[in-house]
């Protein structure tokens, strides 16, 4: 059975960094991608990062290029997502999820996420 696990989150002020953490069980890391999303009050969730460690591809939305950084980890089965010069608009849950890969598909297909993490809640306030 596939799981996501987020470790991290928390309440930091603006300019600051944050690290999160997606630790995935009951699957190879390599054979999956694992995305990053968030859902800020009164918005849809939105694509911020994704990865595929199997083929060393990562993928930024431009909106969060420069600001975020993907990395995994497949002896630890661990993706991270670090945050930083955060903003208050930049609040939101963060989720991490995962979806099989196959082939040269892009991780960036956002519908395919079908696994979920628990979701944490990144605050940006002084």
């Amino acid at each position: 059975q596939v799981q996501l696990v987020q470790l991290g989150g928390g309440l930091v002020q603006p300019g600051g960094s944050l690290r999160l953490s997606c630790a995935a069980s009951g699957i190879a890391l390599d054979n999956y991608h694992i995305g990053w999303f968030r859902q800020a009050p009164g918005k849809e969730r939105e694509g911020v990062s994704c990865i595929s460690t199997g083929v060393g591809d990562t993928y930024y939305v431009d909106s969060f290029k420069g600001r975020v950084t993907i990395s995994g980890d497949n002896s630890l089965n661990m993706v991270y997502l670090q945050m930083n010069s955060l903003k208050p608009e930049d609040t939101a849950v963060y989720y991490c999820a995962t979806f099989p890969r196959f082939g040269s598909e892009p991780c960036y297909k956002w519908s395919k996420y079908n696994t979920w993490g628990q979701g944490t809640q990144v605050t940006v306030s002084s």
